[in-house]
């Protein structure tokens, strides 16, 4: 089993200030409404309805929180004892585009979601979700270029990937490479940033998914080998 199937939910929020007074490190989800973000996290933590998914694209405008560590954290939020088992909170961001909403709701969405990624000291890693068939849209490149003044790592998800055949995968990877080489500090020394293939359909990159995501949230030291098929119960969490 892997690690991230303890994720549970821990909080949502709607505005920078109600973001939880925690210490441990975040790792975030973001991509366009219709990338497979809420389907690649409840694959990957192994749960149906961890991630909301509207029925509408884009109208989920909060901040979600899953804590990984403290099973009963969802139950007692408010009990410090239980929070203090917390060891990584994966966080669900907005999807982006594609939505219904008013201007003033659009704007305070940018808004949250801009100055989350530039300002949240917690966040670790962002796990960026892009639809293989077309990475790199507008509102993709901007997430992208908020989060690079950071210098933190990034691992970008190309999902629907069994709707590619070889070819047109090995060029979106190709492609993804080429435009992550192009984000350098101020010395030329290319920022961290990764990218695979994935499908949550055919289950494609699950395993490299699974081990990237606990590498960012700095829970290696702590995992079994990623979704070990012969592990009968959740590995639990000690120093």
């Amino acid at each position: 089993m892997s690690i991230l199937w303890q994720a549970r939910f821990f909080t949502t929020v709607n505005h920078l200030r109600n973001l939880p007074d925690t210490h441990v490190p975040e790792v975030a989800f973001a991509g366009r409404s219709n990338a497979g973000k809420s389907t690649a996290i409840n694959l990957l933590c192994n749960q149906k309805k961890l991630a909301f998914a509207s029925k509408t694209p884009g109208r989920t405008q909060h901040i979600n929180y899953f804590s990984i560590g403290g099973s009963r954290v969802g139950q007692h939020r408010k009990d410090e004892t239980i929070v203090d088992e917390i060891r990584a909170l994966m966080v669900d961001l907005p999807g982006y585009g594609y939505a219904e909403v008013s201007g003033s709701a659009k704007l305070h969405w940018q808004e949250l979601l801009g100055d989350y990624v530039r300002r949240r000291e917690q966040l670790a890693a962002l796990i960026l979700i892009m639809d293989a068939r077309r990475p790199f849209t507008a509102l993709d490149t901007q997430m992208l270029d908020w989060f690079a003044t950071t210098g933190k790592p990034v691992h970008c998800l190309l999902t629907k990937a069994d709707k590619l055949n070889r070819n047109e995968s090995a060029n979106a990877l190709r492609l993804t490479h080429s435009i992550l080489a192009s984000y350098v500090d101020s010395e030329g020394k290319p920022f961290p940033y990764t990218a695979q293939l994935f499908s949550s359909l055919k289950r494609i990159g699950m395993e490299e998914a699974d081990q990237k995501i606990i590498e960012l949230c700095g829970l290696t030291a702590m995992a079994s080998p990623a979704l070990a098929p012969d592990t009968a119960d959740i590995v639990p969490l000690q120093e």
